[in-house]
């Protein structure tokens, strides 16, 4: 029998695992659009939190944290990393070192104006949502270090499609089609996209 929660697996949400689905606080939460609210609520207080204060977006604690703060009124597993492998992403033992190494190259890039501040922020974003360093929500995280990032090296917020980009639709779809273009070492649709 379907469950009218968890019965989409499409690219929106990366499929959890049964016991990660057991791990959802709020008890009244049912149907799909219930738990998209939570999330976004929580999601709100996370950018105030953000917002509020000066951090530096390369550093493996913050991005935690972040993530904690994103999820920890809807999942029990906010803030940390998964253990299980996904359909995407890196295998979970290589999680905390390839994390690490995007940040080192990052702040190499930064340092060293290897690339465009834009070209920068899009690149550690696209990094962050490849590794997949979380069991769910990151491509919202990695849209908004990638936000943080921007406005660290001096450039506005990205508008990513100026969309919802976690239901489906064809901005949705022009956003996948930018990541897999990055995954393959092209970086140029997905600059666009986060301008467009």
């Amino acid at each position: 029998m379907p469950d009218p929660l968890f019965d989409r697996d499409d690219d929106a949400n990366t499929p959890l695992t049964a016991e990660e689905r057991e791990q959802l606080i709020p008890s009244y939460i049912t149907l799909r659009y219930e738990l998209n609210e939570a999330e976004q609520i929580n999601i709100g207080a996370a950018l105030r939190w953000v917002d509020a204060r000066k951090r530096d977006v390369l550093d493996r604690d913050f991005l935690r944290e972040l993530h904690r703060r994103m999820f920890c009124d809807v999942w029990r597993w906010a803030g940390q990393h998964r253990t299980t492998a996904r359909n995407i992403g890196v295998d979970p033992y290589r999680i905390a070192t390839d994390v690490q190494q995007a940040i080192d190259d990052a702040r190499y890039w930064a340092e060293h104006a290897t690339y465009p501040p834009d070209e920068i922020a899009v690149r550690f974003s696209h990094r962050l949502v490849a590794i997949h360093p979380f069991p769910n929500g990151n491509g919202r995280l990695s849209r908004l270090v990638g936000d943080s990032l921007a406005l660290q090296l001096g450039r506005p917020l990205f508008s990513w499609g100026r969309a919802n980009l976690v239901s489906a639709g064809e901005t949705r779809t022009r956003y996948i089609e930018a990541l897999r273009a990055a995954d393959v070492h092209d970086i140029g649709p997905l600059l666009l996209f986060a301008r467009a």
